[in-house]
């Protein structure tokens, strides 16, 4: 049987971001004295660091070190985040004015979408909004009804672990840590754009933050 450092030591490894929304046990785990030294130990050995974002309180595993191979890697993963950001700022705008809020969505911000379609539907710059939002490649969605075009996109966040739905049975999502390292991308990729897409992948690991 695993155990929970094992078990959060393979999270961090296949990318999982690890923040008190997403995985409590794991979270209060790398909060407590000694154990992130632990797992930073083994994440060594593998040539990963922890990192952490949203002044630590979101974790997972960044490169310790560049070679040829890790670099190449990194500016793939990059890239990809990179042609994300514009349909997740577009959709997390959608939201914050669909709700009517000076405050943008965060980690534990509850979203629940039956109450953000109907306030979508009712709204016709809305929905228009959200046609183009959910036709995005990172969505794909092909529906024409904002119905179905909510479904997908929020299906597809909750696949890239933006955001968890606790129970399936309601039609409630939870915005996780992730959303809160987007923000710190964002920063980064603002303060860094007179670098290339390399400097600025090899930039972020040399901080110690994001990839």
């Amino acid at each position: 049987m695993i155990t929970e450092q094992g078990r959060i030591l393979e999270r961090l490894l296949s990318g999982v971001f690890i923040c008190q929304i997403s995985d409590e046990d794991g979270w209060r785990y790398l909060k407590a004295s000694g154990n992130s030294d632990k797992i930073e130990s083994q994440l060594n050995v593998l040539n990963r660091t922890l990192a952490s974002a949203a002044d630590g309180d979101v974790f997972y595993a960044a490169y310790q070190s560049l070679g040829d191979d890790e670099r190449k890697v990194l500016t793939q993963q990059f890239q990809e985040i990179s042609s994300h950001l514009v349909p997740l700022v577009e959709w997390l705008l959608l939201v914050q004015q669909a709700n009517g809020s000076d405050v943008p969505v965060t980690q534990g911000s509850a979203i629940r979408l039956s109450e953000l379609q109907g306030t979508i539907e009712d709204t016709p710059a809305f929905s228009e909004q959200l046609a183009k939002i959910s036709h995005y490649k990172l969505f794909g969605s092909t529906s024409v009804s904002v119905d179905g075009q909510l479904k997908q996109v929020f299906k597809r966040l909750t696949d890239l672990g933006y955001l968890l739905r606790p129970n399936q049975d309601k039609q409630i999502f939870i915005a996780t840590g992730k959303i809160e390292y987007l923000f710190e991308v964002i920063k980064f990729i603002d303060e860094t754009e007179s670098l290339s897409l390399a400097e600025q992948a090899e930039n972020a690991v040399q901080q110690g933050s994001l990839i």
